[in-house]
């Protein structure tokens, strides 16, 4: 029988040596959720518990910051010791509500880049306002030989990889690598892209006591409904690398503050 475990809500975190754990702990202390590692939490009876000093709490609502793979040990991936076990089979028997649900990430692959501007003239039947940096499937023919023929003026992302990880720069690789890195897309067409690069904005940011011009972009917060709102804030990222345009923060970007001066 499904029994609705209601309780506390509860934010999901890899641990304090995930370079978002900052963000993990602010979302909690915004939100007043509990921040909760994996064993803080245990399954009994296909419901979700959180070990306080006052004894087991229910657990009602989980916002997971950890991947799919790593969600249940017993479910995904059996070596992950981030994740807490049975979690799947207390979501399954409707006991606790996951908030971004495992397969929400479905469409969250670098190759949908490709298709964005076709999916706004075909569902809207208009062009789009915003521009996509120009981006290339190799998985079409057309666009493997582009690929493949302008290799140095473009950059290469592995559509399954995130954080600013398998991100390659075509003219920084020595001939025997980029011919590898060639090679490697025949065989996989479906596993990369290949976009024009972006020549991001220099902005001033603190090295120690300097002020020095480094790469950073701009994240907006859109929220989605009824409505689309585009929220008045955003997130400026920067890298901390001065040749290098990859500003996570998992690369070891910095974060700037973001001022809104009009709307």
């Amino acid at each position: 029988d499904h029994v609705n475990c209601g309780g506390i809500n509860v934010i999901l975190t890899p641990g304090r040596y995930n370079s978002a754990y900052f963000e993990h702990s602010y979302l909690a202390e915004q939100s007043e959720s509990v921040l909760a590692e994996s064993m803080d939490l245990y399954v009994e009876n296909n419901c979700v518990f959180y070990r306080s000093n006052h004894g087991p709490v229910k657990v009602g609502a989980i916002y997971r910051r950890l991947s799919d793979d790593f969600m249940d040990p017993l479910c995904f991936r059996p070596d992950s010791v981030i994740g807490v076990p049975n979690l799947m089979a207390a979501y399954r028997a409707g006991n606790v509500a996951i908030l971004n649900t495992p397969g929400n990430g479905v469409a969250d692959d670098k190759g949908i880049y490709y298709f964005v501007p076709k999916m706004v003239k075909y569902y809207l039947d208009e062009e789009p306002i915003l521009e996509n940096a120009p981006t290339y499937l190799p998985y079409f023919k057309d666009d493997m030989d582009y690929t493949l023929e302008h290799l140095d003026e473009l950059v290469i992302k592995d559509v399954a990889e995130a954080g600013g990880y398998g991100v390659v720069f075509g003219s920084a690789l020595p001939a025997e690598k980029k011919q590898a890195l060639k090679e490697k897309i025949k065989d996989e067409p479906r596993r990369f892209i290949s976009q024009q690069v972006i020549d991001f904005e220099d902005l001033p940011v603190m090295d120690g006591k300097q002020v020095v011009g480094r790469k950073a972009d701009l994240r907006a917060f859109v929220l989605s409904g009824d409505a689309t709102y585009v929220w008045p804030c955003g997130l400026t990222r920067f890298s901390r690398n001065p040749s290098s345009f990859i500003v996570n923060s998992s690369q070891g970007g910095g974060f700037k503050d973001t001022w809104v001066l009009s709307r």
